[in-house]
């Protein structure tokens, strides 16, 4: 028989888009949570609108009990929710206190988007996009009081391709161009998938669970909004994948000089440029890293310490969207300038 919300009482913890898809996977496959617990409402943007996250709105569209504590506790958790069976995670972006971990009968499952013990930690999926690497996947762990370190119950691969391409469910790696949200979507599906699999036989006893190789454990760091001020004494191409890892949030970004006014104090004579999508030019050159030119076919580009950039996409401080081209028809003056 199926296990479904009629006999299995669970707790869903997440917060982000990643989170909300698995959640929603799983109502849609009969394990509807009794609660769900997510981050308080936070301000977004430059009006700093106050926004519940992706997680909250669909526990009010499926009209399932919500708790937003701002530190998760024992007392703030079994005092609305009676002894779940199990608890369900995936990109909660808090530290579950180990009395909680040891309430539900089936423990506390994780869905992790990387092939854990690589990349435990708050920014798998970015760092996967940093660093390059040609697959990536989710894993499911019983969770202890470590992070991301709990026993292996199941693992997928996915080779990074662009969900767009044509050859998308072809053995061979590509160069992909795929960016953190297109990534999270992927991953996110994946792992709903593999829960929704796990699920049944783990309630079953039908699986064995794996300890992870702690001498295999690499960690990811938490992205801070400096992390997306490009420095251009990298290559071309670890700045392109910066681009897209660290898409929408937190932008990658570089400063010009400018005889008009910036609204930050301390960039009085720059104005913030972010680059929005770029691509990779190889090319051989003596140009100082950060130095503004055309290409052969007139596209603003800049100089890497190894090859260059083209852009293709911008955002001027305070300015909307823009395709580089047009960008550089209101401000030609940009050519030539060295980039900081």
């Amino acid at each position: 028989m199926m296990v479904t919300n009629k006999n299995l009482r669970i707790v869903f913890l997440g917060t982000p888009e990643f989170a909300a898809i698995i959640l929603e996977k799983m109502i849609e496959s009969g394990y509807k949570p009794m609660a769900v617990v997510t981050a308080p409402d936070k301000p977004i943007g430059r009006k700093k609108i106050i926004t519940p996250s992706a997680t909250k709105l669909l526990a009010i569209k499926y009209n399932i009990q919500i708790l937003q504590p701002e530190v998760l506790s024992i007392s703030n958790f079994q005092l609305p929710i009676a002894n779940p069976d199990l608890i369900v995670l995936a990109a909660y972006g808090q530290i579950i206190p180990k009395e909680i971990l040891k309430i539900p009968k089936y423990g506390c499952l994780n869905v992790h988007p990387s092939l854990l013990p690589k990349y435990r930690g708050p920014s798998p999926i970015q760092t996967a996009i940093l660093n390059g690497d040609e697959k990536t996947g989710v894993t499911i762990i019983l969770m202890d009081e470590k992070i991301d370190h709990g026993p292996i119950l199941a693992w997928r691969e996915l080779e990074i391709l662009n969900p767009k391409s044509e050859i998308r469910n072809k053995s061979q790696i590509q160069n992909s161009k795929i960016t953190y949200p297109e990534l999270t979507e992927e991953l996110a599906e994946l792992g709903a998938k593999l829960l929704i699999e796990t699920l049944p036989k783990w309630i079953k006893g039908e699986i064995k669970p794996i300890p992870q190789d702690d001498s295999k454990a690499t960690y990811t760091k938490i992205i801070k909004k400096e992390d997306g001020k490009i420095n251009w004494q990298k290559s071309a191409e670890e700045i392109e994948r910066m681009i897209r890892a660290f898409t929408p949030w937190p932008g990658t970004y570089t400063y010009i000089k400018s005889q008009i006014p910036s609204t930050k104090p301390q960039t009085q004579n720059q104005k913030m440029l972010k680059i929005i999508k770029a691509k990779v030019l190889k090319i051989n050159h003596q140009k100082e890293p950060g130095i503004v030119f055309l290409t052969e076919k007139r596209e603003p580009a800049i100089a890497c310490k190894k090859d260059a950039l083209i852009l293709e996409e911008v955002q001027l401080e305070g300015k909307r969207k823009m395709i580089a081209k047009d960008f550089l028809n209101g401000y030609p003056e940009i050519i030539g300038l060295k980039l900081e």
